[in-house]
């Protein structure tokens, strides 16, 4: 990890790591979107990141620490890439930003809708989510990417999601 510590300060620490635009984006991305490919983190970006951009993200990530990068064995020039437990860590500060966004900022309802069931569920939802992202992304990687590993949690919300967009689709059409 080559950082530049302008103080031994946490925060300032964190914010040299994760603060740049895109970082929490990505990691947000696999997390709560499985999207554990380089083309589903490009293409499915609600926020529309560059490639570039997403390349150079992804190489600091896993500098850091905060990502890994396997080999896919279905495609020979795939990579899968799994949050490590420093990622997974992050879940209550995500949860956090989420409801402090779901106060403060003009969100749209199926955006929002995870940032909202996270803040409700608390510490025990989170924990059990931290739990079904280290069965995904550690203990079964492979697994994990193609979806035979099952989480609860990130099934719960993505239902959640789908079931918002769904009624907001049919309210505009």
């Amino acid at each position: 990890m080559d950082i530049e510590i302008r103080s031994g300060c946490p925060i300032n620490l964190t914010m040299e790591v994760l603060g740049d635009r895109w970082s929490l984006v990505i990691i947000r991305d696999i997390m709560f979107g499985n999207r554990r490919h380089f083309r589903e983190l490009l293409n499915r970006s609600e926020e529309g990141i560059a490639s570039n951009i997403l390349a150079a993200r992804l190489k600091r990530l896993l500098s850091f620490g905060l990502i890994s990068k396997l080999d896919d064995p279905s495609h020979s020039q795939k990579a899968i890439y799994s949050l490590t437990e420093a990622s997974i860590q992050l879940v209550p500060m995500f949860a956090m930003i989420g409801a402090w966004g779901r106060r403060f900022l003009p969100v749209s309802e199926d955006l929002s809708i995870r940032a909202e069931l996270l803040e409700e569920g608390g510490q025990p939802l989170w924990d059990e989510f931290m739990e079904d992202l280290r069965r995904i992304h550690i203990e079964d990687p492979i697994g994990g990417a193609n979806g035979t590993v099952k989480s609860p949690v990130l099934a719960r919300l993505t239902a959640a999601f789908l079931e918002v967009r769904a009624k907001m689709d049919a309210a505009a059409g």
